[in-house]
């Protein structure tokens, strides 16, 4: 395949990542929120084993099926298990409602190309033209831990920007060296258990995932 159809591609599930990012912003269903982030697991294994065919760093391919394995195959599955055992698939309303928060996520998209501008310029990589998406969809993660205020939409938004995370230094580096990213998915994969142990206390404890309820809790 021509190098220009691998830029394309990239380009393509880059711009598919952010718009995940969006829908996710946007959804108001936690069972929906986990099929979205599955999705965007899916066009980051994708992106990530294209840039390892195009460019021929092999340990790519590892990071890819690590992707693969962890956020679009174990993590869903465990949050639809969780959703499905606290019966918690019901419509959340966010702390700032849903059109002031694609708007407020507009400029965070603007403001997230015109900071990555200079960095993609000085960049090597192939994929230097996407590094702004990369920050876009970090910071539209971080959006959607701070708007709300459910346990679980807030694990997933912090993976999410996990996700672009993993996307910028692809972007920027071709990834990270193998036993780098290996420690970071098991602190991933061992942080999502313990924040789902977090979550099933919540529950028992409050009888609601709604963590404005932790104020309550007082030093004695």
């Amino acid at each position: 395949m021509h190098p220009a159809y691998h830029l394309q591609l990239i380009n393509l599930l880059a711009a598919l990542l952010l718009l995940i990012s969006f829908a996710m912003l946007a959804q108001r269903r936690v069972a929906g929120l986990i099929t979205l982030f599955a999705w965007q697991g899916t066009a980051l294994a994708a992106s990530t084993a294209l840039v390892a065919w195009s460019t021929g760093q092999h340990h790519l391919y590892y990071s890819a099926a690590i992707t693969l394995t962890l956020k679009v195959i174990a993590m869903p599955w465990y949050f639809y298990r969780i959703v499905k055992k606290l019966d918690v698939n019901r419509v959340v309303e966010p702390m700032i409602n849903i059109p002031t928060t694609m708007l407020i996520g507009i400029v965070l998209v603007i403001f997230s190309f015109n900071l990555a501008l200079p960095i993609s310029e000085m960049s090597g990589t192939v994929m230097r033209s996407t590094l702004g998406i990369a920050l876009a969809t970090v910071l539209l993660a971080f959006l959607m831990m701070i708007t709300r205020t459910k346990a679980i939409p807030q694990v997933i938004g912090f993976l999410a920007m996990e996700n672009g995370l993993f996307f910028a230094a692809t972007s920027a580096t071709y990834g990270m060296p193998l036993v780098v990213e290996l420690g970071v998915a098991l602190d991933v994969l061992v942080a999502v258990f313990v924040l789902g142990i977090f979550i099933f206390q919540i529950r028992e404890t409050f009888d609601s995932l709604d963590l404005k309820h932790m104020e309550k809790l007082k030093e004695r």
